[in-house]
Order: C-alpha cells, then sequence, then structure tokens
C-alpha cells in the first residue's frame, strides 16, 4: 500500500509541476498556445510609476519584440545604445509622428539578445547577434521575438541573422537569410518571429515589394542550424501586398498539425515534415488592392483558423480541408467595424478578442462571428501591441504605454487604465505566474507581486 500510495503522490506532484509550469512558461510570440491567452492568475487591474512595480530594468534601446520567459529566465531582443555620435533618422513622411511614433532612431547599430532575471529584472548577460539595425518606420532590426525550448534560445533578425544560444550566452549556430537565399524584399523590414516545433525552427520570408524573388519557408534543423527542407510558396498579390510581417502559427487538428501562414493574398497550411502546401485559401484581398500587406498573425485554436488582413476583411476557416479551400470551409467572415490591422487578436476558443489600431475593443462569439459586445473605447491613442486574455482580464497597451484593463466574458465592463513611463510603446503585455511584463522604450516593467 505505501508504494502504491508513493506513486499515486508521484504521479499527482508530477500533474501538479507541469501544471505550475505551464503556468510559469511564455514560450513564445502569442504564448503557448499561440493565441494570446495565458493561465496566469492573481494578475493585477492596477500600477503606475509607484504601485505594483515588483521591479522595472532599464533597456538599452526600444523594439517592438516581446519578451518571452522560461521559468526564472526572461529573453528579449534590442538594438544597442544609441550611440550619440550617430545622427538620426529624419521623421516619417508627411509629418505623421503620432501615427508611426515617438522613436524616430532605430536605436543602435548593433543587435543583441538579453537574458534577465524573473526574480529581480537584473541583465544576466547580453549577446551580440549581429550589426546592421536600421529603422522601418514603426519598426527596427530588433522586431521579431524569439523563442526557447527551456533549454535554448532561437532568435531571428531584421538582418536575416539567425541565431541559436543556450541558456548561458553561448552561441551555438548562426547563419543569414539574406546570405543564403537573397535579400529581403519587404517595404517596411522584416518582422516575422520564428516558429519551434519537433527539432525544427521554422522561419518565413513573405515579401515581393521590392524583389522578384519569390517567397519562402525554410526550416532547419534546431540543434546544428543545417537546412532541412526549403518551400517557395507561390503568389499572384501585386505591388506591396506579398509583404507579410506576420508570424506561423501551428495548427493541431485531429491528430495531424499543419503550419498556418498568411499574407500574400492567401492562407496556406503546410506539412511540417516537408515544408509542402497542404492547403491554400484566398479571399484576403478581394479587390486585389496593392498595398495589402498585412501585419498581424494568424491564430490555429479548437478547430479554426483566423486570419487578419489589412483591417478587412476577417477571415475564419474550418480545419481539415486540402487543396484550394471552397466556400464551404469558410466558417465566418467579419467585414465590420473594429477589425485589426497591426495587433494579433487573441482567442480562448469562445470569444475571439480583437483590437484595431485606434483602441476599440470588439468580442465575437468565435464558432459564429456574432458580436457580443463592442466596439468600445479603450484610453485615446494608438494601439499597436496585441491585447492579452488571462485572470479573466483583457490587458490592452497603446503607445504611450497606457493600459486599459477589461473583464473578459460576455459582458464590457473597463477595470482600470494604467499609466507607465508613456514612452514610445509597441511590444505586446506577456503574464505569467502572478506577474505582468510590459515592455516600453525604456524600461521592462514587472508588475504585480514578487515572483517566487
Amino acid at each position: 500500500m505505501s508504494v502504491r500510495y508513493l506513486a499515486i503522490a508521484a504521479f499527482c506532484a508530477a500533474l501538479v509541476f507541469g501544471q505550475v509550469q505551464a503556468q510559469q512558461n511564455w514560450p513564445q510570440w502569442r504564448g503557448p498556445a499561440q493565441n494570446g491567452i495565458s493561465n496566469a492568475t492573481d494578475l493585477p487591474v492596477t500600477w503606475s510609476e509607484s504601485e505594483n512595480i515588483v521591479w522595472k530594468t532599464a533597456l538599452p534601446a526600444w523594439s517592438g519584440s516581446t519578451p518571452i520567459i522560461w521559468e526564472n529566465r526572461i529573453f528579449l531582443t534590442s538594438p544597442s545604445a544609441q550611440n550619440p555620435d550617430e545622427q538620426a533618422p529624419p521623421p516619417p513622411p508627411g509629418g505623421r509622428r503620432s501615427r508611426y511614433g515617438q522613436a524616430r532612431s532605430p536605436g543602435g547599430k548593433d543587435l543583441y539578445l538579453l537574458s534577465l532575471s524573473r526574480q529581480t529584472g537584473e541583465i544576466l548577460w547580453q549577446q551580440r547577434l549581429d550589426t546592421g539595425n536600421r529603422l522601418h518606420r514603426k519598426g527596427n532590426s530588433a522586431s521579431p521575438s524569439p523563442v526557447t525550448d527551456g533549454q535554448h534560445v532561437w532568435t531571428v533578425t531584421g538582418t536575416g541573422q539567425v541565431t541559436a544560444l543556450d541558456f548561458s550566452g553561448k552561441i551555438l549556430w548562426q547563419r543569414n537569410l539574406q546570405d543564403d537565399y537573397g535579400q529581403f524584399g519587404l517595404n517596411w523590414g522584416y518582422a516575422s518571429s520564428p516558429l519551434l516545433h519537433d527539432g525544427k525552427l521554422i522561419v518565413q520570408v513573405l515579401h515581393g515589394m521590392h524583389t522578384d524573388d519569390p517567397s519562402y519557408i525554410v526550416a532547419f534543423d534546431a540543434q546544428t542550424g543545417a537546412e532541412l527542407w526549403k518551400q517557395e510558396r507561390p503568389t499572384d498579390a501585386i505591388m506591396e501586398s506579398p509583404d507579410a510581417y506576420t508570424t506561423p502559427v501551428l495548427l493541431h487538428h485531429q491528430g495531424e498539425k499543419h503550419i498556418v501562414i498568411t499574407g500574400g493574398d492567401y492562407v496556406t497550411g503546410h506539412d511540417p515534415a516537408n515544408g509542402k502546401e497542404l492547403w491554400r485559401a484566398g479571399g484576403l484581398n478581394p479587390d486585389n488592392s496593392r498595398n495589402y500587406r498585412i501585419v498581424a498573425s494568424p491564430i490555429a485554436f479548437d478547430g479554426l483558423i483566423y486570419a487578419p488582413t489589412r483591417n478587412k476583411p476577417l477571415l475564419v476557416l474550418k480545419a481539415g480541408g486540402s487543396g484550394m479551400l471552397g466556400s464551404d470551409y469558410l466558417q465566418w467572415k467579419w467585414t465590420g467595424a473594429g477589425s485589426p490591422d497591426v495587433p494579433t487578436p487573441a482567442c480562448d476558443g469562445k470569444l475571439f478578442y480583437m483590437v484595431d489600431d485606434r483602441g476599440l475593443v470588439t468580442a465575437l462569439d468565435a464558432k459564429s462571428g456574432d458580436v457580443v459586445w463592442g466596439p468600445q473605447r479603450t484610453a485615446q491613442g494608438i494601439v499597436s501591441a496585441s491585447p492579452l486574455v488571462a485572470d479573466g482580464k483583457i490587458y490592452i497597451t497603446n503607445e504611450q504605454a497606457e493600459t486599459t484593463v477589461l473583464v473578459a466574458g460576455n459582458e464590457y465592463r473597463q477595470l482600470a487604465t494604467n499609466t507607465l513611463d508613456g514612452s514610445y510603446t509597441l511590444s505586446s503585455p506577456v503574464a505569467v505566474g502572478s506577474n505582468l511584463f510590459i515592455r516600453t522604450s525604456k524600461f521592462l516593467y514587472c508588475i504585480g507581486e514578487r515572483p517566487e
């Protein structure tokens, strides 16, 4: 009986430990399921520079990349600090400074990966990844977020440098996409984050505005950097419409896994084993517009694929198709107000939360597309960060570092609006354990109670 009891106790302990581990980690862009949902609990509702701040750490420069977290480690990419002798680029054309942000300098020329202590915010190390940082209107060459498996970290920079590191900061391998496959041809710089799956680091390059080279997806052996496969991704999109700043996501459906990619006027599903295209759906750019680049990433969750475009339409497709998908695979379509352009939506399988660039938030039924509430106004200002849903709350951060906290669910209710340093903020909030992590152009903040 004692042996059986110990075995049961060990199993229960392992189960609890696994659940705790799930709460403690945010390993990639948009979280564990790539849907903007966290199972963190006891998160703060209110904060300020003098309230509920566990720590804040000064950062060398701004970036839109999101922190990733594994246990007590935080990783984020950043340019080096701006050299006072380096000349800042001119302001955006037409004087539309408020639309394209306050940050007029790309930061320093070098690109780094930083590792911080989650408990104290101390910068444990920083490793130089590449040089050649550039400004691309609202982004710079540190825009892609890293990905981790708990032992290693992988990064892609806007210069095309792909790097694998261990948790001590040692570089294990590097290669450069532009050196290997040709120059990027996106209008506003490269910004897609990598996807890690089954020992493969999967990277997409969807471009065409400034190149005739085809778009492609490529998989590297995550341990060695060796190319495992590379597949072209054809498109008939014109002018700027082939460009995409989205991140590939993994679809789990009926025992199969597909890589889902949006951009170039299409949604496509690919076999992770070889990259081959399994299915394709059009309709992202119904008027064949010349400037339908896509920024917001797709979500693949609970048998559906959510594909934002440049505001609208937003398409929701049924999983399980093959070849060119017809209208019978369209679950619902949104063409109304409040559609996102830059912010990637969040979805828990029941409700679909989307925020547009003006800060209007809407909740739709995830299965039918029916309006549950909204659009409703959040804090005044442009929103580029993606919404976070956690602990029964929705967190929406605008470019002035103001975060609106709403109740998640069938009823619209605003709980608080919280302000930090007011500096340029593109990065999406992250929740792990009982803490929020918000990156502004000046600081990384840990908000809530001190992590255990």
